[in-house]
């Protein structure tokens, strides 16, 4: 390993953590599956191809990661540490309380979505990959990205409002039962 691409990869770390923490909705699972995650690209190193993204390579790593872990995870059921929800900055209270409050009722709705629009919600929203690289990592079609960060975006909208079946979201004043 170059010390360019181990840097790259120390700089990476916060961002790794942070769309593993999207994943699965708790800072110690988080934390186990960013490990994993680099024990495993360090130990696969020669398959990343120099000149490609290594954010993207080791994005997919952690879903691989994750995914692999699912049967083992639903016979136990899903641990979810949201208590410790970073607060937003501001020096104003009020605000910081209330966008506080809101950070983690949107942090509580996620672990209520498909696995695949949360890992889009967090590639695309907190990442900020391109709907093709988030397709990239994902193996999947751009039509598909849109398709389930649309569906995703709504869920959580609905239910951060309270609206677990969507009936509030509405198209030119009428209920969209689409």
């Amino acid at each position: 390993m170059t010390d360019v691409t181990r840097q790259q990869m120390v700089l990476l770390l916060p961002r790794l953590r942070r769309f593993c923490l999207g994943l699965t909705g708790s800072r110690d699972l988080a934390d186990d599956l960013a490990q994993a995650t680099c024990e495993r690209a360090l130990s696969r190193l020669a398959q990343w191809k120099p000149g490609t993204r290594l954010d993207s390579w080791m994005f997919t790593i952690a879903r691989s990661v994750w995914i692999n872990a699912w049967h083992r995870r639903q016979t136990r059921g899903v641990e979810v540490d949201l208590d410790n929800v970073g607060t937003a900055l501001s020096s104003d209270g009020e605000k910081a309380t209330e966008g506080a409050i809101l950070l983690k009722r949107v942090m509580e709705r996620m672990t209520q979505l498909p696995d695949d629009q949360r890992e889009l919600l967090m590639l695309v929203c907190v990442e900020g990959f391109s709907y093709r690289e988030a397709a990239d990592v994902l193996g999947i079609q751009v039509g598909t990205v849109m398709s389930r960060l649309a569906r995703a975006r709504q869920k959580i909208r609905s239910l951060v409002m309270g609206d677990p079946d969507g009936a509030s979201m509405t198209t030119g004043g009428k209920r969209d039962h689409a």
